[in-house]
């Protein structure tokens, strides 16, 4: 099942769940996959195939239960039981009320079911997935590429490039992870972005979300080309609304790239999950901070993070928190 785990984390599979199978017989594995982009066979397809005939008789780990509906794939449960497997391990329930009940339907043909297996690892393999169902909205993640003195541009506006190529892999990657990307109106004015996932093994384009309640972008800008779909939201704000249309559309992860007034304005309504800071070792002395929440007029106010973590990411820092919103 660690295996199982470990293929599950790659690809990008947004909205669907992150799903990784491990095919094992008398003792070794005879097949493995996972499902690396919405669309794509599923984990369990994919280990099927590599199996083969050999997969009669066989023991299944799956990271999520198998599906048992019909999408723009076929039902897992159908294609285990179809080639023979005789065992199937899953780490996780599916919370998806169109998927549910894979897990009964292979133990009515006959095949031996256990659930629960390294369900902590895998659930945190699969958060956003899962927090989307068990939420109702999508997870948030707010990211800012930063120099070591909090600065996101200097008063001119530039900003390219602040993080060096790694950093900036890295939040393309986050784009395609969380499958939509959002920023304000004056970000796409001053660096008229395209907010696509430009990695390899990205199949599906992040929605592009831009927020401009005075209309004042042209339609020209590079946000609005056809490389992905764009959502140009006007008039007045609701971002709570916005994250349930979200989620009505199907979506379950979204990126908040900036810039600091829209990055504040989701902080203030405590909708962010995690925090990613990608801080480059560079000063500029003055110039624009990366976060514009609402003012407090006493330290002790200070909003707080937990759980963070720093890793090099080339010669930048990575770091990653949570708001201790409560």
């Amino acid at each position: 099942m660690k295996r199982a785990i470990a293929l599950s984390k790659k690809g990008f599979p947004a909205p669907n769940p992150h799903v990784g199978c491990v095919l094992v017989k008398d003792g070794r594995i005879i097949g493995e996959g996972c499902h690396r982009f919405a669309g794509g066979p599923h984990a369990e397809v994919v280990a099927l195939k590599a199996a083969g005939d050999n997969a009669r008789g066989a023991t299944a780990f799956v990271t999520l239960e198998p599906c048992n509906h019909t999408g723009r794939t076929g039902p897992c449960s159908e294609a285990l039981i179809r080639a023979g497997v005789a065992e199937v391990y899953y780490a996780v329930g599916d919370p998806n009320p169109k998927a549910i009940g894979g897990g009964a339907e292979l133990q009515a043909a006959g095949v031996t079911v256990r659930a629960g297996l390294c369900e902590v690892e895998a659930r945190s393999a699969n958060r956003q997935f899962l927090f989307a169902f068990e939420s109702g909205r999508p997870l948030v993640v707010a990211k800012a590429a930063v120099t070591l003195d909090g600065r996101l541009a200097l008063n001119n506006g530039a900003s390219k490039w602040i993080t060096g190529e790694a950093a900036r892999a890295a939040g393309h990657s986050l784009r395609a992870e969380l499958g939509a990307v959002l920023v304000g109106r004056r970000t796409v004015q001053m660096d008229d972005p395209e907010l696509t996932a430009r990695i390899k093994g990205v199949v599906n384009q992040p929605l592009r979300i831009v927020l401009d309640p005075d209309n004042l972008l042209l339609g020209t800008e590079k946000v609005f080309n056809k490389n992905a779909e764009t959502w140009h939201i006007t008039g007045r704000i609701d971002l709570p609304q916005v994250l349930v249309r979200l989620r009505e559309s199907g979506r379950t992860g979204l990126l908040v790239e900036g810039g600091a007034t829209t990055l504040g304005r989701f902080m203030d309504a405590r909708l962010v999950d995690r925090l990613e800071l990608f801080v480059s070792p560079k000063l500029f002395g003055s110039g624009k901070t990366w976060l514009e929440m609402a003012e407090i007029d006493d330290p002790t106010q200070a909003l707080h993070v937990k759980d963070v973590t720093v890793t090099r990411i080339g010669e930048d820092l990575r770091i990653v928190s949570t708001p201790a919103w409560n």
